[in-house]
């Protein structure tokens, strides 16, 4: 069947238009169905990674509920190695640091913990680099812990870092200042914090006065 006038009038009006912009629509939705389809992938790929990460995070847990530090560090530098963007990995070095410290393996603890500081978000940092300070208090590097302790952390650190100070202070018979430390750290954590109570044990065996305990309410 023959197109009347204004029907013809615009299959050539889109045919001029097609020929000026077609090109440019078709790369355009090129583009977003590429675009679409890798954020499919992408989402598929992270679950599937995250799923299989699990897997062997919970094989990690078993094996530092069995203090079994060699299984420890080779199941954390397989996640670390294979799903590296994961949170998965930040917690299996965070789990083989601490093996590896029960077993006085400190030379792995620290490369577990050193590996947070370098691939870690700033959380798991602030987590890392506290307990690497720990590690260096146990070896005596006093000065190394505290450069690490007077490093950046996130604001609720703060009463940790303090109290981790003080035993810092303490270790190196800096009496006055480790006391001025634990007392920082009883300003921040409040009388309702589960470490409290051994701060303040902390601060009297050094000869330090802490703050009146809160009433318990009648």
């Amino acid at each position: 069947m023959a197109y009347d006038l204004e029907e013809q009038e615009q299959i050539a009006t889109f045919k001029a238009f097609w020929n000026k912009y077609g090109n440019l629509i078709t790369w355009v939705l090129i583009l977003a169905l590429g675009s679409f389809a890798a954020y499919n992938f992408w989402n598929s790929h992270t679950r599937k990674q995250s799923v299989e990460a699990s897997a062997l995070y919970d094989e990690l847990t078993d094996a530092v509920t069995a203090k079994d530090n060699a299984k420890s560090q080779r199941i954390a530098s397989d996640i670390q190695s294979k799903f590296k963007r994961t949170t998965y990995a930040q917690m299996s070095a965070l789990a083989a640091a601490k093996t590896a410290f029960e077993a006085n393996d400190l030379k792995t603890a620290k490369t577990q913990l050193q590996w947070v500081l370098d691939n870690g978000n700033d959380e798991y940092k602030s987590v890392a680099q506290l307990r690497l300070a720990g590690v260096l208090l146990d070896e005596k590097n006093f000065d190394g812990a505290m450069k690490l302790l007077n490093d950046k952390f996130l604001p609720q650190f703060s009463a940790d870092v303090a109290d981790r100070k003080g035993d810092v202070l303490v270790a190196q018979n800096k009496i006055v200042d480790a006391r001025a430390a634990y007392l920082a750290a009883l300003a921040a954590m409040g009388p309702k914090h589960p470490g409290s109570q051994l701060v303040r044990i902390k601060l009297e065996a050094i000869g330090g006065t802490a703050p009146a305990a809160p009433k318990a309410a009648a």
